[in-house]
């Protein structure tokens, strides 16, 4: 899946998260991050902390790739 917004990024957490069974409550409790931030994250808000993303994302065992792409 290649991710190009934030809404996409917070889709695709959600789906995971979803296939795993977990709520955001118990990722909250997991991560010490709030529901908040973790519902924010997921509805794609710009405002998200980097940092926090993919710690999350890596819990819910998602790799982020990043790779060139010709420019236009």
């Amino acid at each position: 899946m290649v991710v190009s917004s934030t809404a996409g990024f917070g889709e695709a957490l959600r789906k995971r998260r979803k296939k795993l069974g977990y709520t955001q409550a118990f990722l909250a409790e997991a991560t010490g991050f709030s529901v908040s931030f973790i519902s924010d994250l997921e509805r794609g808000k710009s405002t998200a902390e980097l940092g926090k993303a993919l710690s999350l994302a890596n819990l819910l065992g998602m790799d982020i790739v990043m790779q060139e792409r010709e420019l236009r």
